[in-house]
């Protein structure tokens, strides 16, 4: 299996004046050769057929997940075209738009953030082709949460195994989070399963992603990532696996969570600091 040697570990990167990033120098929770990687795919996000493909055959049970994780935690009725109508609504590594789209469709006024520019030009582009009114913006976790501005609602979709130090980047997350609001995370379970279905057959086999897309090593088990939420001062409302169904073609949600699954923690009315 793929080790990592924590001293080859990427560091936490520093920038100056990127776009959106703040002034001054930040120091960012993110590998440079993670933002390199997706940047040079960022014409390619709205492939349905291409490398994305399994995002975009994830993207209805996520957001049927996401939807009811957030009509539930702020009280919302789920009924409706756009129960979401109104929220401020932040999407952490929003990449090509594919999870900020469907969000705003469903009433949410959506801030995407990423730090790679291409995929954030393609975002944009995709966004007014549609008639789609969405904040994208080059800008990391750490500026935007050092800015005060507040969220009802965040997500980070396949986000957390691309950054050196997750727990760091789910604290940072949090604060972004208004009193009541909702963070949702998805990610990959680091299970001998997960090995051989998201790496071996994913990308080498099957190629349904490019190789190298993944490392073993950065999967987080559900109980890592509950520990980081919970140090983040969020707490796990409900937990949901993923699993494709191969006689259907269409991934659902489950209770197996030994492969992909996802995670959505409220934080208190009454924030408390983290632990």
């Amino acid at each position: 299996m793929t080790r990592l040697d924590p001293a080859n570990e990427p560091a936490h990167a520093e920038i100056g004046h990127a776009p959106g990033a703040g002034r001054g120098t930040a120091s960012i929770n993110a590998d440079p050769a993670e933002i390199a990687r997706f940047g040079a795919l960022a014409a390619r996000w709205w492939d349905a057929e291409g490398e994305f493909k399994p995002l975009h055959q994830l993207g209805p049970a996520r957001l049927a997940f996401v939807r009811a994780a957030i009509t539930e935690a702020l009280g919302l009725d789920d009924r409706g075209l756009k129960p979401l109508k109104g929220i401020r609504l932040l999407d952490i590594g929003s990449g090509g738009g594919l999870v900020s789209e469907p969000l705003a469709r469903l009433g949410a006024n959506v801030t995407g953030i990423d730090l790679a520019e291409d995929s954030v030009a393609a975002a944009r582009a995709h966004a007014a082709a549609g008639g789609l009114n969405i904040d994208y913006r080059v800008q990391s976790i750490e500026a935007l949460a050092d800015s005060g501005e507040g969220f009802d609602a965040a997500v980070c979709l396949e986000v957390v195994e691309h950054v050196p130090d997750p727990a760091a980047f789910l604290s940072t997350a949090a604060r972004v989070l208004e009193p009541g609001g909702v963070l949702i995370a998805s990610t990959l379970n680091r299970t001998l399963k997960s090995y051989a279905l998201a790496i071996v057959g994913a990308e080498y086999l099957l190629g349904w992603l490019p190789r190298g897309t993944h490392q073993w090593d950065r999967f987080l088990t559900p109980q890592e990532l509950t520990d980081h939420l919970l140090a983040a001062g969020l707490q796990p409302s409900r937990t949901s696996g993923l699993s494709y169904t191969a006689r259907s073609g269409r991934w659902v949600l489950s209770d197996d969570t030994d492969v992909n699954y996802l995670i959505a923690a409220r934080k208190p009315e009454t924030a408390s600091p983290p632990a």
